[in-house]
C-alpha cells in the first residue's frame, strides 16, 4: 500500500520555491515579517535536521533596531558592504555552532527525546541504544580530531533547510559569511557560553530596486553534477 504523508506538499511547489530564491541584495525597510511568520521562522530552526539528533547549534534572532546593529558591528571594516543587508533587514540570525559536545550535552539531549516520548516501546533498551549510537559518531569525530568541522557541517544542514522554508513562505533572504565571526563571538558571548558563529543571515522583503532579483538563475548543468547509476 502506497502510504503517503498528509502535510506532502508537491513536488513542483518545491521546485519553484527553489528556483524562485535568491540571495537579496537590497531590502525594502518599510517591510517587516508579521508576527505569525516569525514563529514558524522560530519552528524551522527548531526542527532541522541533524546527525544522530545531536542539535549542535544557537541562534540570534534580531527583531529589533538595535539588536541589528549590534550584528551590524561584525560589518565593520573590509565587510562593510555587507552592513546595509542587516540594519535594513526586518529579522537577521545569527547561526552558531556548538564547539564541544560532552556527556551532560549527551544526556540533556536523550532526556528530552524521553520526555518526548521516543523511546515508550521499549524505555530502557532504546534509550541505551541512542544514546550507544549518538555517543559512537561524536567520539568517532572527537578521536578524528574534527568535531568542529562536524557541528559546523550540522548547523549548515539547517541553514539549507531554513533557506529553502522562509523562501515557501515568501520571505527574502541573504546568506552572509562576509562578516567577522570573532566580533559576533565577543558581541554575544558566543565562546564563554560553548558556541562560534558561523553564519548570519538577514531576513525580509526585497527593494524595488534589488538589481539580483530581476537576473535569471545560472547553475551548473545535471550532466556535469549528476551521475546516475
Amino acid at each position: 500500500m502506497n502510504m503517503m504523508s498528509p502535510l506532502k506538499p508537491n513536488a513542483n511547489d518545491i521546485v519553484t520555491t527553489a528556483k524562485s530564491r535568491y540571495t537579496t541584495k537590497s531590502y525594502d525597510v518599510t517591510r517587516r515579517i508579521n508576527d505569525v511568520d516569525v514563529q514558524v521562522i522560530r519552528e524551522l530552526l527548531r526542527f532541522s535536521p541533524s546527525s544522530t539528533n545531536a542539535q549542535p547549534w544557537h541562534f540570534i534572532l534580531a527583531s529589533t533596531q538595535e539588536g541589528k546593529e549590534r550584528i551590524a558591528k561584525s560589518t565593520d571594516g573590509v565587510y562593510i558592504f555587507n552592513r546595509a543587508k542587516i540594519v535594513d533587514a526586518s529579522h537577521v540570525v545569527v547561526f552558531a555552532a556548538r564547539n564541544e559536545i560532552d556527556e551532560e550535552y549527551l544526556q540533556h539531549i536523550l532526556k528530552i527525546e524521553e520526555d518526548d516520548n521516543r523511546f515508550v516501546a521499549d524505555p530502557q533498551m532504546l534509550r541505551e541504544q541512542m544514546h550507544g549510537a549518538r555517543s559512537m559518531f561524536v567520539n568517532m569525530h572527537k578521536d578524528a580530531g574534527d568535531l568542529d568541522a562536524w557541528t559546523q557541517a550540522q548547523t549548515y544542514l539547517n541553514i539549507g533547510q531554513f533557506m529553502l522554508g522562509v523562501a515557501a513562505l515568501g520571505i527574502d533572504a541573504t546568506p552572509m559569511e562576509g562578516v567577522d565571526l570573532g566580533i559576533l563571538d565577543a558581541e554575544f558571548g558566543l565562546k564563554e557560553k560553548g558556541f562560534r558563529s558561523l553564519v548570519v543571515v538577514s531576513l525580509g522583503y526585497r527593494a524595488a530596486d534589488d538589481f539580483n532579483a530581476a537576473l535569471p538563475k545560472s547553475r551548473l548543468s545535471e550532466a556535469e553534477i549528476i551521475t546516475e547509476i
